[in-house]
């Protein structure tokens, strides 16, 4: 029998050997990368070096050209469609965008996941959408309001509440506080560090915010274009926690880091 402490080492998210291809061109490869239950990690990286691809295929919105996924020790590659349903609803998803439904109110937005797969009363409903809205610091008076009467950062926290509609087990986030200013992206930072001490979910965070990755994770990966590797080179630069990453000697990462273009420049032939 396992005991608690081998439990909580067991990766509840684990991608073996994972590789991505669009057709000739190689987005990841040879991923290797486990997510222990409870625990917050940042994906970084420029443009271009398949972070969002990275989250997509964790939950199978992307098949792998190879390799595997494994999530809670089931290959999800071997599931079939209903038991693929089944664990996609212990994920929930907060879009760079929100991807909010124009169409729908704010109640109707957050209710949506509800209504797909429960059977759950209309008065339990209102409940779980009014707590949610509280959670991530939004008043009732919005609830009848459309999205495009929402500012950029009343729809990121929208979005946020949907996630957690169904109590997930893990939440992926893409870019979370892209466009946003320096203050309500603090928000959002906030927000991601008490959702994970109130509820026992596992984080993904995608970003190219150094703060945010620095401010809510327990560990950074940082991932590079493929294209510009040396042969045989990992496409993981960096995976340790945040305050390890500026004694790096990879000059790569500190680039990134510091926000400096650098050897960039060259490659580009753009003059000083």
């Amino acid at each position: 029998m396992s005991n608690g402490q081998e439990n909580l080492n067991t990766p509840l998210v684990e991608l073996r050997d994972l590789t991505i291809r669009f057709g000739a061109q190689t987005v990841l490869s040879e991923i290797n990368l486990d997510v222990k239950k409870g625990e917050t990690i940042a994906i970084i990286g420029e443009s271009g070096c398949g972070k969002t691809v990275l989250m997509k295929t964790i939950i199978r919105l992307i098949r792998p050209t190879k390799g595997d996924v494994f999530f809670d020790g089931k290959n999800l590659g071997k599931t079939n469609e209903k038991e693929l349903t089944t664990q996609r609803m212990r994920f929930g998803f907060v879009f760079q965008a929100a991807a909010l439904f124009d169409s729908m109110t704010v109640f109707q937005n957050i209710a949506f996941p509800i209504r797909q797969h429960n059977v759950r009363d209309q008065s339990e409903i209102q409940h779980i959408v009014k707590k949610r809205l509280a959670e991530v610091g939004l008043p009732e008076s919005i609830l009848e309001k459309k999205p495009a009467e929402l500012s950029g950062g009343m729809r990121k926290r929208v979005g946020l509440a949907r996630a957690l509609a169904m109590e997930p087990e893990v939440i992926l986030y893409d870019e979370p506080t892209t466009g946003l200013d320096p203050i309500m992206s603090d928000v959002i930072n906030a927000l991601i560090m008490r959702t994970r001490s109130h509820y026992p979910v596992t984080s993904i965070v995608v970003t190219h915010d150094m703060r945010t990755a620095r401010k809510v994770a327990d560990r950074i990966v940082m991932l590079y274009p493929f294209p510009r590797l040396k042969s045989g080179e990992s496409q993981i630069l960096f995976d340790g926690p945040p305050n390890s990453i500026d004694q790096t000697n990879d000059e790569r990462v500190t680039q990134f880091i510091r926000g400096e273009a650098g050897s960039r420049l060259k490659e580009m032939a753009i003059d000083d």
